[in-house]
């Protein structure tokens, strides 16, 4: 895999599918490594997709300094691919949490985005979170699924605080809960760097008030793609967190849970690919 040197010095991996224009790709997760992106169904098609691991996961080096995981110091190994790249400007694709760390990015550097995807991202980065109910309320439109009635039980008791069997809610995540959906779920295990993870979102990475204000003022294109029964990242919570840029298309892939180009390819590749170029 190819690789780069971040600020300090740690080197970091990534991957390049496909051919044409770059988009670099943030996951999620937090702090979890790209291959659970796969092709983005089959987005590397139409775009040169350059798959970063986080660093501390996949095959980038783990930092001296685990401090060094937080989303705004992130910001930085961001900036050292895009440089490592030789490109001026640089379109951004990321996912769940990894759209945090886009989000910083294009706060710190507006004028080196050429277009910005967030595909069902998380907001703490804004300040914008789900409400438990707002959670139940999206779950309770799988009602007419076979295993509905016990993922549903575990949901109340995780949003009461009761804990709850986080596994029993899985299906939720997905459009479909069929063998395509169970294997993605099963390969993302173990992926995950737990301890970057605790790190990732800690005390003064997020400063919401300024990172809106840059963003009333960002230039570029965003798309912001929800799917219509995601429970994680909210279609309501989505289309205020759009409303924050002043040119954002919000688009909800109808049938979609958390992983849009699982549930429908098809479909996930026609946006993005219509809205990359």
């Amino acid at each position: 895999m190819p690789a780069y040197s971040a600020p300090d010095g740690t080197m970091l991996a990534y991957r390049s599918l496909g051919q044409g224009a770059p988009v670099i790709c943030l996951p999620g997760g937090p702090m979890q490594d790209c291959d659970y992106l796969g092709e983005l169904g089959d987005l590397s098609a139409h775009r040169r997709l350059i798959m970063a691991d986080p660093r501390g996961t996949g095959m980038s080096a783990k930092p001296e300094d685990s401090a060094s995981y937080r989303c705004d110091r992130l910001v930085d190994d961001v900036e050292a691919l895009r440089t490592h790249l030789g490109l001026d400007r640089v379109d951004l694709l990321a996912h769940c949490a990894g759209a945090n760390l886009a989000t910083l990015y294009a706060a710190r550097h507006p004028r080196r985005v050429g277009r910005l995807a967030l595909i069902t991202p998380s907001t703490r980065a804004v300040g914008l979170d789900a409400t438990g109910e707002s959670r139940l309320r999206v779950a309770r439109l799988r009602r007419d699924e076979p295993w509905f009635e016990p993922a549903f039980a575990a949901l109340e008791a995780i949003v009461a605080g009761a804990g709850g069997d986080w596994q029993a809610i899985d299906p939720f995540f997905y459009g479909r809960w069929d063998a395509a959906a169970r294997a993605h779920q099963a390969s993302q295990a173990g992926r995950r760097n737990d301890e970057a993870a605790a790190v990732f979102g800690a005390e003064g990475a997020y400063d919401p008030e300024a990172t809106r204000a840059a963003l009333a003022a960002f230039p570029a294109p965003v798309l912001v793609l929800a799917g219509e029964v995601d429970l994680n990242a909210v279609p309501s919570v989505l289309a205020e967190f759009a409303g924050l840029f002043p040119e954002a298309e919000f688009v909800v892939q109808r049938a979609a849970g958390h992983f849009p180009w699982v549930d429908d390819a098809d479909r996930f590749v026609a946006a993005l690919a219509g809205f990359l170029g």
